[in-house]
């Protein structure tokens, strides 16, 4: 008879993983419960009219002001269409008319969205009545350089954006491997910025001390205080507003204003949800995609978010529900040209290397994926239960091992843990990351 057995939310019901024996489940982080509000519009109406470290939005409005309103793609849960009408509403009472807005999906280097999507986003009505154009990290033409950061980035902003009176950034924010949190001015860079930004940007997190960051203090993450530097050299002012949601993906606050101390806000409340200590590191980690569940390159995020709970040497699986298979991923289309154990005597020379390298198919952001994969292939034996990938994929990603079944995995975990093995369990790794003590 299994000691435990822990329950992984997957496709509206769950998906058992019975421990063996003598293994102790010493803890399972669980997001703190949130209740929804009750109306997104409303919630917004009511952070709009109290902006944190920011004038109203209404009072940044003048006549003819030309407006940029960004907005996160669909890569992110952001319910963009319900809290829009709040923003045109109080961009009106400002005097601003709704041909004054350029709508900015921030793609950053992801796919470009199709016109259908972008209308969806906005809610059908809206978007009727609204202009917008599609981003292209890699068109010069279509960017403006505003200079280089201290770190060294050159700054390269759409230039429609760059060339607004203000500028409107609607988003989400959630734990983030790289960017520590979500949101804020992360929008624009890289989510409004030109390839070379991004990939300086980037590069600036893969070193043994900064590749997991996520849930880190933002005072000690490169990367986010790179894009924060590089996103102040705008001349216009940028005004955001961020929702905040909980593990049903549910609006449960709305924060406004200045890009900085509202996202510092906000990122309390998401840390608050998000950020469960835990008792101690763990020989097996278990950790499930939910409600990061769209595709593989969402729902490695479970991996991601968690695995610095497992002691270096430990097992960890993580089961990925991917509705939609692999998504957009480049590196798992294109793979690396070596097997697992060459990648493996190879790591140290490779992981100085990564940011520099050039790979075809593999966009920058991968890049990072690929330090982190390597990295977390060193610490532990990573296996990945997914059944909607094809095989033809798993050798593409040898940093994991792909499972036919929870079980197999469990007595994968077994062999090298064969009488007593402490257990954490992140049924919600998608967006819950582990509080390890001092």
């Amino acid at each position: 008879m299994p000691a435990h057995t822990i329950e992984i939310p997957w496709g509206g019901r769950t998906l058992p993983v019975a421990l063996p024996e003598g293994w102790e489940l010493i803890s399972t982080l669980e997001p703190s419960p949130r209740a929804a509000v009750e109306d997104a519009t409303a919630e917004a109406e009511r952070a709009l009219s109290e902006p944190i470290g920011s004038p109203r939005l209404r009072d940044l409005v003048k006549p003819g002001t030309r407006i940029a309103l960004v907005i996160d793609d669909g890569s992110r849960p952001t319910p963009v269409a319900r809290l829009l009408p709040a923003v045109l509403a109080e961009l009106q009472l400002g005097g601003a008319a709704l041909d004054q807005i350029l709508v900015v999906p921030a793609l950053g280097v992801h796919r470009k969205m199709a016109d259908g999507e972008v209308a969806q986003r906005l809610g059908g009505e809206l978007a009727a009545q609204l202009r917008w154009e599609h981003h292209d990290c890699d068109d010069p033409a279509r960017l403006s350089s505003l200079g280089t950061t201290s770190r060294g980035t050159p700054v390269l902003i759409n230039r429609s954006v760059a060339e607004a009176d203000l500028i409107v950034s609607i988003g989400c924010i959630e734990p983030h491997i790289i960017a520590s949190f979500g949101g804020g001015y992360k929008n624009l860079i890289p989510g409004v910025a030109g390839r070379a930004t991004i990939a300086h940007n980037h590069g600036l997190n893969c070193t043994p001390s900064t590749f997991n960051m996520v849930g880190q203090p933002i005072e000690g993450n490169p990367m986010r205080q790179d894009l924060e530097e590089g996103a102040r050299m705008l001349k216009a002012p940028v005004f955001i507003v961020n929702a905040v949601l909980n593990s049903n993906l549910q609006p449960v606050a709305v924060v406004t204003g200045d890009p900085i101390a509202a996202h510092r806000a906000g990122a309390k409340i998401s840390a608050s949800i998000y950020g469960v200590p835990v008792p101690a590191m763990a020989d097996v980690l278990i950790s499930g995609s939910h409600p990061m569940d769209q595709d593989l390159r969402q729902g490695v995020k479970a991996l991601a978010n968690t695995v610095r709970a497992v002691r270096p040497g430990g097992s960890m699986l993580t089961l990925v529900r991917a509705d939609e298979g692999v998504g957009v991923f480049g590196l798992a289309e294109k793979g690396l040209p070596l097997k697992r154990n060459a990648l493996k005597v190879l790591t140290p020379l490779l992981l100085p290397l990564i940011s520099r390298l050039n790979l075809k198919g593999v966009s920058e952001e991968e890049k990072f994926f690929l330090y982190f994969a390597l990295q977390g292939m060193r610490r532990a034996d990573l296996m990945l239960y997914a059944p909607t990938i094809p095989e033809k994929i798993h050798p593409n990603l040898p940093f994991v091992t792909f499972m036919p079944s929870p079980e197999a995995a469990i007595e994968r975990a077994r062999q090298r843990f064969p009488g007593k093995a402490r257990v954490l369990a992140a049924p919600h790794g998608g967006m819950t990351y582990p509080i390890l003590p001092d």
